[in-house]
């Protein structure tokens, strides 16, 4: 299935640049000496403090700060080239001229992949992408060196970034696309050309552009028209688009339903210490334990699982991969602070991640306290939306919620009308926060979510310094 492909321009060494082949590759113009026209070029990086020996500098023009002034700072700190779309004022590098930064590492990245012959999975959906491709990456690490996107690096300047990170060492590669609008996703899947591609989920977000939920699966599903025809789906069969999709090449489903090609059974959250469940598939079954919280996390094993028996690993080497896994930083982190105990899932909300939150944090025993904000981009659907969100938080017996935002304030109605009776809204996150000692009381469970936009990072960071409140 895997093969490495033809070599870059000029017959030059497999999987490295110089800065004369990014100059053939991107069509832009080499600038410097002739002794460095050959120099050895590995890694790449938008921001000059991430600068290791080697790498490429790429000039971004941002809303404030133009990459561009930074050229020479990236040479000092060991840069080997810089890629830049104007001239560079006495550079101590060099350089390669192109219209477009943006385009041209895009270009870049795709041509340098094509070098790879490694599994590459990619991973996209509306929601749990990161946690999928965190726990893939732990599966396949048991037995591949593998290449995973870093942080949130996932749309299409991060992507490329990533790529460019492949090195001799890399066995295989997990890749996080995100988009918020059509044509992105073909964009990712041009360059990363996943051999295996997942979907988590169909669910609500950015329906500001996209508009609902068949606009979600046109956007997500772009990627199957850049996959080959020996490409593998692997798709949640749970999900009611999903289930019924056809990409065009062999399809594998994952899920709770008895229907799925991989599916979970005898489920059981030990608390917020991790959840067990059978693994079970035509191949047979195995017990395997994901030691963090969230049941929505066995959607997650479920697709490593599959990802890891595609490339041929061993049930063994599954099982500790997914005892390996992490969480990584804002989702469904569990700080017991000494007073509290502390969900900190505010990285990003929509409504179906919050829904999975709540799903998860009614289950935990004690008082258990929400705090909420906007969801943001849901379009036309968002006050139903957030309605609906404080519905469900009454009817997974959450004992009381605290929000902030506009938005959110149509969740503590949802909430009270139907039957909350603990419900406060601040319009001002500020204001929550010096609100909090006198809601919040010892021993509680406090979930902190919302969207990315609304920095509730900002509370959760505040109760994670407290150890008791005054009363």
């Amino acid at each position: 299935m895997f093969s490495l492909k033809t070599p870059i321009p000029g017959g030059l060494p497999l999987k490295y640049l110089t800065p004369q082949s990014i100059a053939e590759i991107t069509g832009g113009k080499y600038v410097g000496d002739e002794r460095s026209r050959s120099v050895r070029v590995e890694g790449a990086v938008r921001d000059n403090r991430d600068v290791k020996a080697g790498n490429l500098f790429v000039c971004i023009r941002g809303a404030r700060v133009d990459g561009h002034t930074f050229a020479n700072s990236a040479y000092e700190a060991g840069a080997s080239c810089c890629l830049a779309e104007r001239a560079i004022p006495d550079p101590k590098g060099p350089y390669v001229l192109v219209e477009s930064t943006l385009s041209a590492i895009k270009t870049l990245a795709a041509h340098y992949r094509r070098l790879f012959g490694i599994p590459i999975v990619g991973v996209t959906g509306s929601v749990g992408k990161t946690s999928a491709k965190e726990m893939i990456a732990a599966v396949l690490g048991e037995r591949f060196r593998v290449l995973k996107t870093d942080g949130n690096l996932n749309n299409e300047l991060g992507v490329p970034l990533t790529l460019l990170s492949l090195g001799e060492p890399h066995e295989a590669a997990v890749i996080e696309m995100g988009i918020s609008d059509f044509g992105e996703m073909g964009r990712l899947a041009e360059m990363v050309r996943p051999d295996i591609c997942v979907i988590t989920k169909i669910g609500y977000s950015h329906l500001e552009n996209l508009g609902d939920l068949n606009g979600v699966l046109r956007a997500k599903t772009e990627v199957f028209a850049h996959m080959g025809m020996d490409g593998i789906a692997l798709l949640n069969g749970d999900d009611a688009l999903l289930s019924k999709y056809d990409p065009g090449i062999r399809k594998i489903t994952f899920g709770l339903d008895p229907c799925n090609n991989y599916r979970a059974e005898n489920i059981l959250e030990e608390d917020t210490d991790g959840i067990t469940c059978d693994i079970v598939s035509e191949s047979g079954r195995f017990k395997g334990k994901i030691p963090a919280y969230g049941r929505h996390l066995v959607m997650a094993a479920l697709a490593s699982a599959a990802a890891g028996r595609l490339l041929g690993m061993a049930d063994d080497d599954i099982r500790r991969g997914l005892l390996s896994y992490a969480p990584v930083g804002g989702r469904s982190n569990v700080i017991s602070t000494g007073y509290i105990k502390l969900i900190d899932d505010c990285y990003n909300a929509n409504p179906d991640s919050l829904r999975a939150a709540l799903e998860s944090f009614g289950n935990l025993q004690g008082r258990r306290v929400a705090i909420l904000g906007d969801m943001l981009e849901l379009g036309r659907q968002s006050e139903a939306l957030h309605r609906e969100i404080g519905a469900f938080a009454w009817q997974k017996k959450i004992d009381g919620l605290i929000c902030s935002g506009e938005k959110a304030a149509l969740i503590c109605e949802g909430y009270v009308s139907s039957g909350g009776k603990m419900a406060r809204h601040f319009p001002a996150k500020t204001d929550l926060i010096s609100a909090l000692p006198s809601i919040v009381e010892k021993g509680d469970n406090v979930l902190v979510k919302a969207s990315h936009g609304m920095r509730f990072d900002e509370i959760a960071d505040w109760l994670k310094k407290i150890q008791c409140y005054p009363h």
